[in-house]
This record gives structure tokens, sequence and C-alpha cells, in this order.
């Protein structure tokens, strides 16, 4: 197992990251029962900042963004819509959401909670690469659950 595939932070998120990230997944578990991912490894290399999973099965990427710096130097964002039903931004609520694109989801989140600003449209995925992600995610928070529980073993 990749040690850094147990840890939920790396050290590259920043105060305000991690602030999205906790209101963003808060929004995510409380009001529409999705159970959240942070930092989950991508086949493709990218590694989805939050990756939800809906009562029905279905999957969501939120790409936080931080600052309009963040959101400037990221080409990788189109990359994580192949492993996604949806896929939103989530930014803190001093960010612009003029500077997302206007096709894609938008949360507005700080470390208390969120609200999503605008829905993504619905992309669903294709079987084969549904059942990869879930067994991904099921391997990947039983590993994150060992690292807990055993921490000299991982």
């Amino acid at each position: 197992m990749d040690r850094g595939e147990t840890r939920l932070m790396d050290g590259r998120q920043s105060r305000t990251a991690l602030r999205v990230q906790r209101g963003a997944m808060r929004l995510l578990r409380e009001r529409y029962d999705f159970c959240c991912f942070a930092e989950v490894p991508l086949v493709n290399g990218r590694r989805a900042d939050i990756l939800a999973v809906g009562p029905k099965g279905d999957i969501w990427i939120v790409e936080i963004k931080s600052s309009l710096e963040d959101f400037r130097v990221d080409a990788k964002w189109p990359n994580y819509k192949d492993f996604c039903d949806r896929f939103y931004f989530a930014k803190p609520p001093e960010l612009d959401p003029g500077i997302f694109p206007a096709e894609e989801g938008l949360i507005v989140a700080d470390g208390h909670g969120g609200e999503i600003l605008r829905d993504a449209e619905p992309d669903p995925l294709p079987p084969a690469r549904r059942k990869a992600l879930m067994l991904k995610l099921a391997r990947l928070g039983a590993d994150r659950i060992h690292a807990l529980m055993d921490p000299d073993k991982t």
C-alpha cells in the first residue's frame, strides 16, 4: 500500500482549501447523504480533492479552488470528468464565482458548511468505469481505516 494513499492531507492543501473541503464534505453528507473521500488518486494520475458517493451509487467529484491564482494555473480539471457522474468546483465565499466555467457545477463552502450555487449536468459513467471506481474506493477506505488502527503496519 502506498503511504500517500492513506493520508488525508499531504501538506499541499492551504488552510483555505482545507476549510472549503470540510464545508463541501459537510454539505454533501448532511444535505445529500453522500459519503465523501478526500484526496482520491485516479488511474489517470490525477488526484480528486473530493470524491463523493451517493445513496444510489452516483459519483460526484469536487475540485477545490482556494484562490484566483489556484484556478488560473490549473489546466487539469477537465481530466476529472471521465471519473464522475457530476463535476463541481468548490470555492471559498470570498472568491468571485464568475471565474468558473458556467457549464460546470459550483459549490461555495467554508469550514462550517456549504451551498450548491449551480448544479452540474449529469454525465453518467460507463458501467465498467463505475465498477472499477467503486472497487478502488472500497479498498482505499479500508486501507485508510487500517492505517488509523495500525499505523505501524502501513
